[in-house]
């Protein structure tokens, strides 16, 4: 499994000249390729590469920074291709779509660098780092971690890290190649609804998120609004500021929801059943204040901390079909509109069965993900 530990970088002043120089020529010479790949229509790694590989070495680029910028290209254009095939970026012919087709992709100035072990190297036990610039190798950068992260480098630390310059600090992100463990044989699954009111709900009735939560977000929504509609240099400035600390709260409040879900799983040897929320934005039809609320959750990188934590200690989880989800009766399964008569309540018309509505939904989800685990299960037991 892979996982990236992000550490702090600590240059000194000419160490930090030399690396912005480094990231600006590399990133300057990500946009040459970018429009390259863009005009000839070639977006394979090894073909960009050919077609670029010796204007980018005129540049100033050594050979292997070189590599990697029209790898970082192609990947670029990799997930755009993804975006665009899953809906991400809205229908065919869409504002969101036509811009993202209509031009190349551009990198900008202090866009994150990959470099792999022969332009980076760890010296662990000094905790410094090696690195190639355009002014020359620079040696004995010091760099920072928790224990727990450390030990993650030391053990498994494999392939590329990127070099990122976020706020005016400096940091590497490190790829570390984590042995996989052996999925458990679930007994039940645990069903997590996803929501507004209630970020996740699961089927043994634990609710995360609340009002404390949910006033957070309102109040970002509002001072978000307020600056936008300003539109002066500093609230600009500002809005720039609280994005980042608007992203931090919400992974930070993932990260907290995703580990008590992947534990409760745990510990009663459940899997996890999880909605498959993929172009949820351009499916859903929703009033504008209500969208807002939609669209400022990171509900995708919920899932994936689910995943990737639960994949650490062994639990199986499975993504199944939301559909009705919500309107399905958990007991009976008669599905109706009016089974829900507002956001908190289910009152199953055909049998009389009362739930919390996120509960239900989270029993259906579980239903869900024990016949989807037996129809993947089902090939290797015959």
């Amino acid at each position: 499994m892979k996982l990236v530990v992000p550490v702090r970088f600590y240059p000194d002043a000419a160490q930090e000249a030399a690396l912005r120089v480094t990231l600006d020529l590399c990133n300057e010479a990500a946009n040459f390729a970018s429009s390259e790949a863009y005009r000839r229509r070639v977006f394979a790694k090894q073909t960009l590469q050919r077609l670029t590989y010796g204007r980018l070495k005129d540049m100033g680029l050594s050979a292997q920074p070189a590599i990697q910028v029209a790898r970082k290209v192609a990947g670029a254009y990799a997930t755009l291709k993804a975006n665009i095939r899953v809906g991400n970026l809205g229908v065919p012919g869409s504002k969101r779509r036509v811009a993202a087709e209509s031009k190349p992709i551009r990198f900008r100035r202090d866009a994150a660098q990959p470099f792999d072990d022969r332009c980076l190297s760890w010296q662990m036990p000094a905790r410094t780092v090696s690195i190639w610039t355009v002014r020359g190798r620079l040696a004995g950068i010091r760099f920072s971690c928790s224990d727990a992260q450390y030990a993650t480098l030391v053990g498994y630390r494999r392939g590329e890290s990127d070099l990122v310059l976020r706020d005016g600090k400096w940091f590497l992100y490190a790829t570390c190649d984590i042995p996989g463990v052996a999925v458990k044989q679930p007994d039940g699954f645990l069903g997590v609804d996803l929501g507004i009111a209630n970020i996740a709900t699961t089927s043994a009735g634990t609710r995360h998120c609340g009002k404390g939560l949910n006033r957070v977000r309102h109040r970002n929504q509002r001072l978000r609004a307020k600056l936008q509609a300003k539109g002066t240099k500093s609230a600009k400035r500002l809005l720039k500021k609280r994005r980042r600390k608007e992203a931090r709260f919400a992974a930070d409040a993932n990260h907290t929801i995703a580990k008590r879900v992947v534990t409760e799983a745990e510990r009663t040897g459940c899997g996890i059943a999880l909605e498959d929320l993929g172009g949820i934005r351009g499916r859903v039809r929703l009033r504008r204040p209500q969208r807002v609320t939609l669209h400022s959750w990171a509900f995708a990188q919920l899932g994936q901390f689910v995943a990737y934590k639960a994949a650490r200690v062994g639990v199986a989880v499975v993504h199944v079909d939301p559909a009705y989800t919500s309107q399905e009766c958990s007991d009976c399964h008669h599905i109706a509109r009016k089974n829900r008569p507002n956001q908190s309540t289910f009152l199953c018309r055909s049998c009389g069965f009362a739930e919390h509505a996120d509960r239900n939904a989270a029993r259906n989800i579980a239903a869900r993900g024990v016949a989807g685990w037996a129809a993947v299960s089902l090939p290797d037991a015959a």
